[in-house]
């Protein structure tokens, strides 16, 4: 089954119970995004209903994502949403704008899902972003992943710095970021990037019993328990043993018929 997305954001899904499978539909271009494309994503997100577990994002073709379309990196003022476009604009109108794109990637650590992306060839720039908001990666061996907004004048702005800096920690994510040099499977793997490494061939069956173990515990115990581990990260460890606390009283209580 498949939901509806703006038909120029070359985003498509379907749907196969509690699994939704977002692809990124532009393989001639190597799935390149625009501000189309983050519009279809953020639309996905707000359409997500309570049945659905698991979101696995993949891009068509041999490559996740190599980024901005490069109109994007027109400085003329007449491609809206462009670099060129959005430096022209008022500070705070940029801002929202940017803002408006960030929910394309967020949504993806909605509570209620667990996002996996499945990525094989290049994920670059808001690519490697994208992969970054999942909250797992099944990397194939050819994967490369890169953030090189630096080294063109830019910063990483789609949500990725924040997510780099949880998974890699402060010394490496400042390295990846300010030296934009890729960082291939083995690596990503290495440094916890990737939680699994497997041969294109493999990485939709990898991704499949990625999926299916996902769905095996119950799901309000699921969904309490990756709500626990997202709000760790930034707790001190007296509000997460309170968020424990409050978490295990509302399963027991759901297991006791409500008592």
């Amino acid at each position: 089954m498949s939901a509806p997305t703006p038909p120029d954001g070359f985003v498509r899904t379907a749907r196969d119970g509690a699994v939704l499978t977002v692809t990124l539909d532009r393989p001639e271009q190597l799935n390149a995004q625009t501000p189309a494309t983050w519009a279809a994503l953020a639309a996905i997100g707000d359409s997500l209903d309570d049945e659905v577990r698991v979101v696995v994002l993949r891009g068509e073709g041999r490559a996740f994502s190599a980024g901005l379309d490069r109109s994007m990196f027109d400085a003329s003022p007449g491609t809206t949403g462009g670099l060129g476009d959005l430096g022209r604009r008022p500070s705070a109108d940029a801002e929202e704008q940017i803002r408006e794109y960030q929910r394309g990637f967020r949504w993806l650590r909605t509570p209620g899902i667990v996002s996996i992306a499945a990525v094989q060839g290049h994920a670059i720039g808001a690519g490697c972003q994208l992969a970054l908001a999942c909250d797992l990666r099944v990397l194939a061996e050819d994967a490369q992943l890169r953030l090189p907004e630096p080294t063109l004048g830019l910063v990483p702005d789609l949500t990725g710095t924040s997510t780099l800096v949880e998974l890699v920690g402060y010394s490496r994510a400042m390295e990846i970021c300010l030296t934009g040099r890729p960082v291939g499977a083995a690596e990503a793997h290495a440094m916890g990037l990737a939680n699994v490494v497997v041969p294109v061939a493999q990485l939709d069956a990898a991704v499949a019993q990625l999926t299916h173990a996902l769905l095996g515990p119950p799901a309000g115990a699921s969904r309490e328990t990756a709500a626990l581990v997202r709000s760790a990260v930034r707790n001190d460890p007296a509000t997460q043993d309170a968020a424990e606390r409050a978490a295990q009283v509302r399963r027991l209580r759901e297991l006791a018929g409500g008592r």
